[in-house]
């Protein structure tokens, strides 16, 4: 086989690119409506079964959202650069203190990161999640484990890097039943809120150092419970 036919695209690929070049193009944002199936076939000379594969393949990274009833529109993951893998499902135990691993590796200097760069919108979004975590203390696993990783969330934002809020947000949304997971097994729900109150505190005070050693300790509190139960 001759190097050009390796790298010769396919349809499907040079579509792809046409779609994305259509978005870029248009200046068009998340949510902005795109022209119908039929009018987008037409004006790329395609069959709409091919466009739909092309559209298929888009909406699975999240580039293009497709309605039922209503049309096409541009996707929220459309300016990403990582991407979660939708096909990922369970994880066993080792891969679960892996993933831990990793945010051990990520958040803690991110949250020192919150504790420089952090504007007054960001400290109310922080503060906001960690009263809406509060009022789950005593309730349902799900809402406690949402206010909970949106408390991350909130922190790595506040970092101000958007190539690392999207690993992050990665691991954490993908992951998701596996995070439940270390919630159920971790269960302890004061301890997890005060060192989460400590973290934000440091952040508030600008102190990164702190931030950083508090984020990290806690994720290891994290870790070193999971290994004991896993064990």
């Amino acid at each position: 086989m001759s190097h050009s036919e390796v790298v010769r695209p396919s349809l499907s690929d040079v579509l792809t690119e046409r779609m994305l070049e259509l978005i870029r193009a248009g200046g068009l944002r998340p949510g902005d409506r795109l022209p119908s199936t039929r009018d987008l076939s037409q004006r790329f000379a395609v069959t709409p079964p091919t466009l739909r594969e092309v559209l298929r393949r888009l909406e699975a990274t999240g580039a293009v959202e497709m309605r039922h009833g209503s049309g096409l529109y541009v996707g929220a993951n459309i300016e990403r650069i990582v991407l979660p893998n939708p096909n990922m499902r369970e994880m066993h135990g080792g891969q679960l203190l892996e993933l831990l691993d990793a945010r051990i590796v990520i958040e803690p200097p991110l949250a020192a990161l919150a504790a420089q760069r952090a504007g007054e919108e960001d400290l109310a979004r922080l503060r906001t999640v960690l009263g809406e975590a509060a009022r789950h203390l005593l309730g349902e696993d799900a809402e406690l484990h949402d206010a909970n990783m949106t408390f991350h969330r909130a922190t790595v934002k506040a970092a101000n890097n958007s190539v690392l809020d999207e690993v992050v947000d990665s691991l954490l949304s993908v992951h998701g039943s596996e995070q439940r997971e270390i919630l159920r097994i971790f269960d302890d729900r004061r301890r997890d809120y005060n060192e989460h109150l400590a973290i934000l505190e440091a952040i508030e005070a600008r102190d990164a150092a702190a931030a950083e050693e508090l984020m990290r300790a806690h994720l290891v509190d994290v870790k070193s419970v999971i290994e004991l139960r896993l064990a």
